[in-house]
């Protein structure tokens, strides 16, 4: 399906209440990853205003319970829920998939760390790497059968416009060769948001399962900015730009337009940007899609390689 057949009434300044008004979530689950802050919020926010059922999975459960009864206030929907989350930790993410009952209906990949120093989890996996996408492929993976149970679910992948300043490097994943670059382990975890889409897309369409990525805009004032003192002047210097600068609620709308809105039903493995399926990237302009994004091929061989990862992490913990 190409939704730009399709009359989409949203863009830029959309927010994320906007693309949900009218609908009707009554009875469906959802999960939204690191959604104690920023876009995550906005997201949970808009999702328990069509009357979802909503798990808010965190790392800091105090401050998510915050967020949550503010939801439940602000929104009437009593079901907002708080689970403890930590993406860069496996034996957390077994747990929170452990204690998952019943049919998942969304799920919102939503959490994220940008240009960190150079951290490293207990595997000495590289942290961005490890949090933005093995975090979410184990999770994604562990949900798998609560997906394919509600029939219809969908899968939403918060990359960003930064993955077109790098592809993955293959060769030197975890900084184990070369000097740790804060940047380029950033656009390579982007990336690798992109590649899962597109792949999990194609191995999960037999199960009713749609999974789509997005770059929701430049937001600087939420949590992710906060490694940092300036937007990168090693983005594309020079460039005319194009992203789309937005607010939180802005930002957290195509997120919760993937999530929820009919006008995308059946619709996978597709990079959206503004609540619009994107183009091809041009270079100069912050929009778009990188060709190594959405290769196949490459789809398949990140998949496989995550894959040896944990499975040689849990061999290790397991001896």
């Amino acid at each position: 399906m190409n939704t730009e057949r399709v009359r989409i009434p949203f863009g830029p300044a959309t927010t994320a209440e906007e693309t949900v008004e009218g609908l009707d979530l009554s009875g469906r689950k959802a999960i939204v990853t690191g959604a104690s802050s920023g876009i995550g919020v906005e997201t949970a926010r808009a999702l328990a205003r069509a009357g979802a059922d909503v798990t808010l999975a965190v790392r800091d459960t105090a401050k998510g319970e915050k967020v949550a009864a503010g939801i439940v206030e602000s929104r009437g929907n009593a079901h907002v829920h708080v689970a403890p989350l930590d993406l860069s930790a496996l034996d957390s993410i077994d747990a929170f998939v452990a204690s998952w009952h019943g049919p998942l209906d969304i799920l919102v990949n939503n959490a994220g760390i940008m240009a960190t120093p150079e951290w490293r989890t207990t595997e000495g996996w590289e942290m961005q790497f490890a949090t933005n996408h093995l975090g979410h492929f184990a999770l994604a993976l562990g949900l798998h059968d609560a997906l394919a149970a509600a029939g219809h679910a969908r899968v939403v992948v918060v990359s960003s416009v930064g993955h077109v300043n790098g592809d993955v490097i293959w060769d030197d994943i975890h900084f184990e060769k070369n000097p740790y670059d804060a940047w380029q382990a950033y656009s390579q975890s982007k990336t690798a948001n992109v590649l899962f889409a597109v792949e999990a897309a194609g191995r999960w369409a037999g199960d009713g399962i749609t999974v789509n990525s997005l770059n929701p805009g430049r937001i600087w004032s939420t949590g992710l900015s906060r490694h940092m003192s300036a937007p990168p002047a090693s983005f594309e210097p020079g460039s005319s730009d194009g992203v789309s600068v937005k607010d939180a609620p802005q930002g957290a709308a195509t997120s919760t337009f993937l999530a929820a809105s009919p006008l995308v039903d059946g619709v996978t493995g597709k990079y959206f940007e503004d609540c619009r399926e994107a183009a091809p990237h041009t270079p100069g302009l912050r929009r778009g899609f990188a060709a190594y994004a959405v290769d196949p091929d490459a789809a398949a061989r990140l998949w496989r390689m995550s894959l040896d990862m944990i499975d040689n992490a849990a061999r290790r913990g397991g001896a």
